[in-house]
């Protein structure tokens, strides 16, 4: 009996994330690692690149600071998100069979309590990633891959504004996540399907600084989001490890689990943003922006505990990398009432080439984004945003699955979103 082994496991594929607000499903969103390129119409528009340019109260999830520079308002956000994604486990290419998605936002701020306090925040969609792959007959079966997190977050915001230049924030961030994976080859495989819940905290320290009338400064640290245990009831589990050739044909070998509970926990990385925002004239607006996101810290591997033969966990390894992203934007006031903004966003891709066939179903490799928006300011205090933002297409191949003589393995996918946001000033 001939025997192939996959190194480290990696056709093993972890629970990928997705974040979804008021029970809206919205799967692949993101540019950065699987965060958002830009939570709302201005910052996408901005390319992300509103750290040290707030525009609405959805900086609160950027930079707390922000609230204390912006009029009192609200604003609600709806997009329209399109990831196209393929991949090849070997068999010939596949594609996703969800591609369009919503993912809403709503923020709020106004001066609280005392001069120079402000409160708000909001429920945001922020990041997620998700596949849904199904392939038929195959030598090892139908491939099913399925990804999915369902994630909701709250960040009530305070800021203070200790002088005309400085101001600082605080916000608590508040999470709930819903997960649910498989990767099955003939119907046997990691199967954990039965959605379950998982709630976290964290928070985000902001600052900016006016130097002067041209030229703003801003900072914000975003804390590891510590979530609790998910966990699933399941029957059986199969954990595939390499194929063996039988008489039957070829099987996968790896490792079993038997009836009870699998349990695992999936936090959101730390992250770190620093910005500029320059006013070249009075009118113009250029905006400066780059962040490190610490994803090797949350998505090196994913660990399942449970009734497995042999040992209590297994090892899912993902080898994330730590990202570097690069935030630029621009906004020109045509007049009073209208003003037209522009981006761009380059992630470096937090997936190597060599860990490709561990990610085939979160295949976060979009590094470069352009976005394009713009803001009307309507009657009796209403104002209109909109935003579209395209991510060009990578490519990513490596290797054979299990090794076997098959067409290489390659993810490859790009992104297109379109929204609109509608405000309102008290």
């Amino acid at each position: 009996m001939a025997r192939y082994e996959l190194p480290g496991r990696k056709i093993l594929l972890c629970a990928v994330a997705v974040l979804a607000l008021s029970g809206w499903p919205a799967r692949l969103w993101a540019t950065n690692g699987y965060q958002l390129v830009g939570v709302g119409q201005c910052s996408m528009g901005m390319g992300g690149a509103v750290v040290a340019a707030p525009c609405d109260p959805m900086i609160a999830i950027n930079n707390p600071a922000g609230l204390a520079w912006i009029p009192a308002q609200t604003a609600f956000s709806g997009e329209i998100f399109n990831p196209e994604r393929r991949t090849n486990f070997g068999f010939g290419d596949v594609g996703s069979h969800t591609n369009v998605y919503a993912i809403p936002a709503l923020g709020w701020s106004a001066p609280a309590f005392r001069p120079n306090l402000y409160f708000g925040g909001g429920i945001y969609g922020t990041s997620g990633l998700g596949v849904n792959y199904l392939q038929p007959n195959t030598p090892l079966g139908t491939i099913q891959a399925f990804s999915s997190i369902d994630f909701m977050q709250m960040a009530p915001t305070v800021a203070f504004k200790l002088d005309d230049k400085f101001s600082v924030g605080v916000a608590l961030d508040v999470a709930a996540e819903q997960v649910s994976f498989n990767q099955t080859f003939g119907g046997q495989g990691l199967n954990l399907t039965s959605p379950t819940w998982a709630y976290g905290v964290g928070f985000t320290l902001g600052g900016m600084y006016k130097v002067n009338k041209s030229v703003t400064l801003g900072a914000s640290y975003k804390s590891t989001m510590k979530f609790t245990n998910l966990f699933w009831q399941e029957s059986e589990e199969f954990v595939p490890t390499g194929v063996a050739m039988t008489a039957q044909g070829i099987q996968p070998v790896g490792v079993q689990g038997g009836e009870g509970t699998y349990r695992a926990r999936l936090n959101y990385p730390q992250q770190v943003a620093f910005g500029a925002a320059l006013h070249p004239v009075s009118r113009w607006l250029v905006s400066v922006e780059g962040q490190w996101i610490n994803w090797h810290a949350t998505m090196n591997q994913f660990t399942v505990y449970g009734p497995w033969v042999g040992t209590g966990s297994v090892q899912l390894p993902l080898h994330w990398q730590n990202e570097w992203v690069g935030n630029l934007g621009t906004q020109y006031d045509v007049g009073k009432n209208l003003q037209l903004r522009a981006g761009f966003a380059y992630g470096s891709n937090p997936i190597k080439t060599a860990d490709i066939q561990a990610n085939l179903i979160m295949p976060a490799i979009v590094t470069t984004a352009v976005t394009a928006g713009a803001t009307q300011k309507l009657p009796m205090r209403w104002s209109l945003t909109e935003a579209v933002m395209h991510t060009f297409q990578n490519t990513v191949t490596d290797g054979t699955l299990f090794g076997l003589p098959l067409q290489p393995v390659k993810v490859s996918m790009s992104e297109n979103s379109i929204g609109i946001q509608i405000g309102y000033y008290f």
